[in-house]
């Protein structure tokens, strides 16, 4: 497998290695020793499969008290995939990263904890997988606008479809300082 650095700390995209012929293809999508050994160490708990139709906007997500490392990807479809620094007193505070993930490059992103996370459906039907390494608390669970002009996402532009919760969702200006994390106190 490939591991390609982003511009954001700890954000990495993995490129694992496909063995296809005529039968079809073959690959691991996820190995411990071989993550590890790449930098991606975060304990595995909860596995999460979504699907969503096409111009679905899910995000920005994170949880605060329960903060989640998350290794994503898509088995069916294509998204563009979205990580934001929203980690207080970080160098790269309020940047963003995006890359297409789909089921013909098999690309992941791994995002570690103190980062939103939110994707879009490209095609008609997308399966997005992800695994974490915490578990689901909605009571800790926050988010931040999409379309925060201050973060500046370069979503692909056509119309969207959010969740009423995902629409309402504050600015990270707009969001109190003790509703994000603290850079450095996640490890």
């Amino acid at each position: 497998m490939k591991v390609i650095a982003t511009t954001l700390p700890g954000v990495v995209i993995v490129e694992p290695r496909v063995f296809g012929d005529q039968r079809g293809f073959f690959l691991e999508s996820y190995h411990q020793d071989r993550y590890t050994q790449s930098g991606i160490s975060g304990h595995f708990v909860q596995d999460n499969h979504s699907r969503s139709r096409q111009g679905v906007l899910r995000g920005l997500h994170y949880q605060l008290q329960h903060p989640q490392g998350k290794l994503v990807g898509v088995l069916r479809g294509q998204v563009f995939d979205v990580a934001v620094d929203i980690r207080r007193g970080s160098p790269t505070f309020g940047r963003w990263e995006g890359v297409m993930l789909d089921d013909e490059n098999h690309r992941q992103l791994y995002i570690p904890p103190g980062y939103a996370h939110g994707f879009c459906v490209l095609s008609e039907i997308a399966d997005f997988v992800y695994k974490c390494t915490d578990y689901y608390h909605p009571e800790a669970e926050y988010g931040i606008a999409w379309n925060d002009p201050a973060i500046g996402i370069e979503w692909p532009d056509r119309p969207f479809v959010l969740s009423e919760k995902d629409a309402r969702l504050p600015r990270l200006s707009e969001q109190p300082p003790d509703k994000l994390p603290l850079y450095g106190e996640l490890g």
